[in-house]
């Protein structure tokens, strides 16, 4: 045998190890990816890393960044809107704010289109860091509507596109709504030359497509992919194609529309998937298409207290159109994918089954949020108290900034666990620990005082009504010490406990969930579990101390709690 057939034969040889090596490594997506209030979500590649961002609407801080080098394990690097002076939600219902973010990449810059639903329309904002920090928002005045997002085509020429108003402002009847394009400028985010309409109503007009939103544009192949949502955020939402050999269209309709919905599946099936749709594609580690998406997890029918949350499927092109989630209608728990699985270093986790305990020592997680703005001067942190939040007369049921400092809830069955230090010096000074789903929507389970005596209590709030409803109160003693919250999701119910030791009471159980849900409060946003301490309307010199948040999710679709 010559040399070179020797090398030639390693070589084989090695080929065939490293490619057995390659095709053996394989890796379970579970669902969601993102577990809980995680909207609208929208993802770019840079390279080996992924970056993903999502809606919050009038939460403080707006717009999270996930990083990721598997589609699977993702870890929140920072948040698009975190400074007072970029954005602030002041006046504004929850569930208002921020509507869906779009996230790219091009030349060096990220960008992040998103619209301020109320005030200042759609706006972009850069930055060289996608951990941050992030450039105050330009506005977009000419882009009327919602969704936007960019393409950044091959001829150096860039685009805007996004949903608007029916053609002429003329709808023809409700949710009639249009896709638009304009060239834009990514240096100076100005739009150049004229509006074009690229879809109206959506697939086929005639039957009377509503709400055509989240509109993205993609090249592959010579052709210009349209692809955008069709129906409603709620059971009939959808994801609709269309293409063309120009981006100025015409766009045709996919035959096979749509090419994600759960829509039509039997309403008694275990642990369902619901209202899929607004999504994105992107090209997978091992260069395959994905699409992450949003869609729900009900306990009930239409009822789910976790909001819209972010779940990935695989796509596949059949005669150069993409078909996602291809071989089963049904949204799937797990995928199993094939490329090697990267775990996020110091990252909480987001999928399945899990639990940890946040700690208020240095610096607030990241994913915390406040109500519409962020006031420094009425926190603090340290090793030794944890998190200390001075009483503010606001409530959590008007649109101002109370003392509130809220996590997600992530799972139908989970528990959360607060230790509060605090003394009440009047029946109006309140702390403790809520279940939050908006202004008119949730329980407070509180340490307060009555005739002079300390008590746990159980508050619910009133529907258009700014008093609250006492369910339960029990006297508590040992006033110095510290005294432990808990609040357990079931599903349809809650369950509120407090402990002054190792023993846990029980305040009242089996509260009605459903009335946290989004199918009752309405809105677009989920529920929260909010450090709160307030004096409700009168002046406050008082502090409240949190030394910790323990959270646990242990839902049945998940075999195990990974920690």
């Amino acid at each position: 045998m010559e040399i070179r057939d020797l090398f030639s034969s390693v070589f084989f040889v090695g080929a065939l190890f490293f490619s057995s090596c390659a095709s053996a490594q394989t890796t379970h997506i579970v669902n969601p990816v993102l577990t809980g209030f995680y909207p609208d979500p929208s993802v770019v590649q840079v390279g080996t890393d992924y970056y993903l961002v999502n809606s919050t609407f009038s939460y403080f801080p707006g717009i999270p960044v996930f990083h990721s080098k598997d589609l699977k394990n993702w870890k929140q690097i920072g948040n698009v809107i975190d400074r007072p002076s970029q954005m602030d939600f002041m006046g504004e219902k929850l569930t208002r704010g921020l509507f869906a973010p779009a996230i790219s990449f091009h030349n060096g810059t990220y960008y992040v289109t998103c619209t301020d639903i109320d005030h200042d329309g759609n706006f972009i904002v850069t930055s060289r860091n996608p951990a941050g920090p992030w450039s105050n928002p330009v506005r977009v005045p000419q882009v009327r509507g919602i969704d936007p997002s960019l393409f950044f085509d091959e001829d150096s020429k860039d685009y805007i596109v996004y949903n608007s108003d029916a053609p002429e402002r003329k709808p023809l009847y409700p949710g009639h709504r249009t896709i638009r394009i304009y060239e834009i400028d990514p240096v100076t985010l100005k739009v150049t030359g004229q509006e074009k309409q690229l879809v109206n109503g959506g697939v086929d007009l005639s039957t009377k497509p509503v709400w055509i939103e989240a509109p993205h544009i993609m090249k592959r192949n010579g052709w210009y992919y349209l692809y955008a949502a069709e129906g409603g955020t709620s059971v009939n939402h959808t994801e609709v194609v269309f293409r063309s050999k120009s981006v100025w269209g015409p766009f045709i309709p996919y035959e096979n529309n749509p090419i994600l919905t759960q829509k039509g599946l039997p309403d008694d099936r275990i642990d369902p998937i619901t209202s899929a749709g607004h999504a994105q594609f992107v090209d997978g580690p091992d260069g395959k298409t994905y699409a992450i998406f949003l869609a729900v997890r009900p306990y009930e029918g239409n009822f789910y207290n976790t909001g819209r949350e972010t779940f990935m499927a695989p796509v596949e092109w059949k005669n150069d159109w993409p078909i996602i989630n291809p071989h089963s209608k049904e949204i799937k728990y797990e995928y199993t994918v094939n490329y090697k699985e990267v775990k996020q270093k110091d990252a909480n986790p987001q999928a399945g089954n899990f639990a940890y305990t946040l700690t208020f020592e240095k610096t607030l997680d990241p994913a915390l949020l406040f109500m519409r703005t962020i006031d420094s001067s009425s926190f603090s942190l340290s090793k030794k108290s944890g998190l200390t939040m001075k009483l503010k007369p606001e409530t959590i049921m008007e649109m101002g900034n109370p003392s509130f400092i809220g996590k997600r809830q992530q799972h139908l069955y989970c528990t959360t666990e607060v230790e509060l230090t605090f003394s009440a010096r009047s029946e109006n000074e309140k702390a403790g620990l809520t279940i939050f789903q908006d202004e008119s929507h949730f329980y407070f389970l509180s340490k307060s005082i009555e005739n002079g005596k300390p008590m746990i209590q159980l508050y619910k709030s009133r529907t258009g009504k700014k008093d609250l409803e006492l369910l339960a109160q029990m006297p508590f003693t040992d006033v110095s010490k510290p005294v432990k919250l808990r609040i357990i999701a079931e599903g349809d119910s809650y369950s509120f406990y407090f402990s002054k030791g190792a023993s846990w009471q029980l305040l009242k159980d089996n509260v009605d969930a459903k009335f946290l849900s989004t199918q009752v409060a309405g809105g677009f946003i989920g529920c929260l579990f909010g450090m709160y301490a307030t004096s409700n309307g009168e002046p406050a010199t008082n502090n409240a101390s949190f030394k910790y948040l323990k959270y646990s999710g242990n839902d049945p679709m998940y075999p195990k709690i990974s920690k």
